[in-house]
């Protein structure tokens, strides 16, 4: 990136490199010269985007994921309609089937959040969640189960109205005038007056604190820096505020491993806390992955860009998981959820896939 920026090196050489490059951030805290790797790659792909030359199949693709996936209600009809041309796969461009091969079988059916979620007893803290965009569509009962155990613990939580996508998508794929946008409108709906703004989705709790850099230089950046530091995944949230009440015993014993989303554990650094609070749950055994810190090959869109070479990082990890005998799996992002799930059942098998906050929500409401 250095050798283009100051012109000894032709971007179309480096594009490749670029491109393949999952932005896991698992460089970074192994880098011992601390090189902030993740702040070099979004601004140099924006930079990339503006230069580069992308054919009519490529420009048809990333049109299609800017404009359906930040967007719940357009990321809906757009499953609607995959169902319906998935018979037709073989005759539409490629760069458009991997797409329809993650379109879902089924859609669960929405569930609208309220507006304000209040404490239960003595209120402890008063937060704003981002609902996010993919997952409010493949599983929205995560934001549900991350209302009812804030409020458990004794958190009131609003759902601001007017917020959007958190802008993650558009920062990875280098398309920052979008990315800038929709982080300024963040700005406005998650203005102060919150303990905390909780994110439940790794990949958009890591954008959201990159704002500082993507609205770097303009009037916008204060006001990005407290938005960031306010920023918290709910797990490193609970396990700060403390779980009262404690988290009664499951009904049955269950073995469960845990998978560190990349942009949970590289990017915000959050590694032990889901572990401390599922460990609150009695009956509950925790197991480690093998090679927990490689990438499961989802990656924002790399899974839809680079098919095949995520397809090897999500067989690697389906198996490395069917290793530990785990009973079920535990994880705190929507993306590895799905890429996890489409091998794990490619191998055969169908384990159960949680998020860190609804293992808690289960235990909480006795079933396990």
């Amino acid at each position: 990136m250095k050798d283009v920026l100051e012109g000894n090196l032709a971007l179309e050489e480096a594009l490749p490199f670029v491109d393949r490059c999952l932005g896991c951030q698992a460089c970074v805290p192994a880098c011992p010269s601390g090189v902030a790797y993740g702040e070099l790659l979004m601004p140099f792909r924006g930079l990339a985007e503006q230069k580069r030359r992308r054919s009519g199949s490529e420009r048809l693709t990333r049109w299609l994921l800017h404009t359906t996936l930040p967007y719940p209600g357009r990321f809906r009809m757009a499953i609607r309609l995959g169902r319906i041309v998935k018979g037709w796969r073989n005759r539409l461009p490629a760069g458009l089937r991997p797409m329809l091969d993650m379109v879902p079988a089924e859609l669960p059916a929405a569930e609208p959040l309220p507006a304000v979620y209040p404490a239960l007893g003595t209120r402890r803290a008063r937060v704003a969640l981002l609902a996010g965009c993919v997952q409010r569509v493949l599983n929205p009962g995560i934001n549900w189960a991350t209302l009812r155990v804030l409020r458990r613990n004794g958190v009131e939580v609003v759902v601001p109205p007017h917020q959007g996508c958190c802008g993650a998508l558009a920062m990875h794929t280098g398309d920052s005038a979008q990315a800038r946008a929709l982080a300024r409108a963040n700005l406005r709906a998650f203005a102060d007056g919150f303990d905390a703004v909780i994110t439940n989705a790794a990949g958009c709790g890591s954008g959201m604190k990159d704002y500082p850099l993507l609205l770097a230089g303009s009037e916008d950046e204060e006001a990005a820096r407290r938005l960031a530091a306010r920023t918290k995944d709910i797990s490193a949230f609970l396990d700060e505020l403390g779980l009262d009440p404690a988290p009664p015993p499951l009904p049955q014993p269950l073995r469960v491993a845990y998978h560190d989303a990349c942009h949970l554990a590289h990017a915000q650094g959050v590694r032990e806390a889901p572990r401390r609070l599922l460990r609150r749950i009695p009956n509950l055994t925790l197991l480690e992955i093998p090679d927990a810190d490689q990438c499961c090959g989802s990656a924002g869109t790399f899974n839809l860009e680079h098919p095949d070479l995520a397809a090897q990082l999500g067989e690697r990890k389906a198996k490395a998981i069917l290793s530990t005998g785990a009973e079920a799996l535990v994880t705190g992002n929507i993306g590895c959820m799905v890429q996890i799930e489409t091998h794990l059942r490619r191998n055969g098998h169908r384990l159960p896939i949680y998020h860190t906050v609804q293992l808690l929500d289960r235990a909480y409401e006795g079933n396990g």
